[in-house]
């Protein structure tokens, strides 16, 4: 929970870490030159998911850097986890998240900055498809990418032609009414997020361009496939829960999962 006044003229990056020894500390230097460049004030909040799985946090915190925070807890939770744990911990009034890794260029952040002034939006989302956008991305995840893409529009009626891009960027008010209701912890948080968000009225979701490039990541058929498996059970669980049990409803706030690490203020 945040513990600091909320700063109106604040943006939160929120970097989810899991596994990431080699690379964090570059990660992160690399968001914070990037924020540098920019016009807005900013905080970086590194959450390393689960403490126990390498040398992730150590690495992390050897950084000084004046406006960047790393959490972290003992047991990996998931991406979902990860990044809610850091946005109930951010005080921007505009909060983003980024994956680790980096195979989203960094740059990318303040483009969804400007969509977010540009359109008066609630929610950005960093899309692969977006006309502006330079990918490279293996032809086997593209075509699974796509597939996701049609059902999750069948389902949901989002008009976004990406929804699992890591770089997304949010109004603190929609982010207070949203995260309380979610379940999701690991694969389908994002589409969970968007599609409560337009349940209630966010509809001023827009899409801005990205730089991705997945050239070094080795492609497993076995995990890639498995992991599009529990993704796509987890959407049509949000499905169910969204369309037949009404479960993210006003009056079923009783039912929704109480956990005091990841209310937000």
């Amino acid at each position: 929970m945040a513990k600091k006044p909320i700063s109106r003229n604040l943006v939160s990056i929120i970097v989810p870490v899991f596994a990431q020894e080699k690379t964090i500390r570059q990660d992160l230097l690399r968001i914070d030159q990037t924020m540098k460049a920019t016009r807005f004030e900013y905080e970086i909040i590194a959450v390393i998911d689960g403490q126990g799985k390498d040398r992730s946090f150590i690495q992390a915190k050897k950084l000084k850097l004046p406006k960047l925070k790393v959490v972290s807890y003992k047991e990996n939770q998931g991406k979902g986890y990860a990044v809610r744990y850091g946005m109930v911990r951010a005080r921007g009034d505009k909060i983003a998240f980024i994956d680790a890794g980096m195979d989203i260029d960094p740059n990318g952040i303040s483009m969804v900055l400007e969509h977010m002034q540009w359109y008066q939006a609630d929610i950005i989302v960093g899309s692969k498809r977006h006309l502006a956008s330079k990918v490279d991305y293996p032809l086997t995840r593209e075509i699974m990418s796509r597939v996701y893409h049609r059902l999750v529009w069948f389902l949901f009626g989002l008009r976004v032609s990406d929804t699992q891009a890591g770089l997304k960027v949010f109004r603190r008010s929609v982010l207070e009414k949203v995260l309380p209701r979610m379940l999701v912890k690991k694969f389908a948080f994002d589409v969970e997020l968007l599609a409560i968000a337009k349940k209630l009225g966010f509809n001023r979701i827009y899409e801005a361009p990205i730089k991705l490039d997945r050239k070094r990541f080795e492609f497993s058929s076995t995990v890639d496939f498995n992991t599009a498996f529990e993704m796509v059970w987890n959407t049509l669980a949000v499905f169910y829960r969204l369309k037949i049990l009404r479960y993210y409803d006003d009056k079923n706030k009783k039912a929704w999962p109480i956990d005091p690490k990841l209310r937000i203020n």
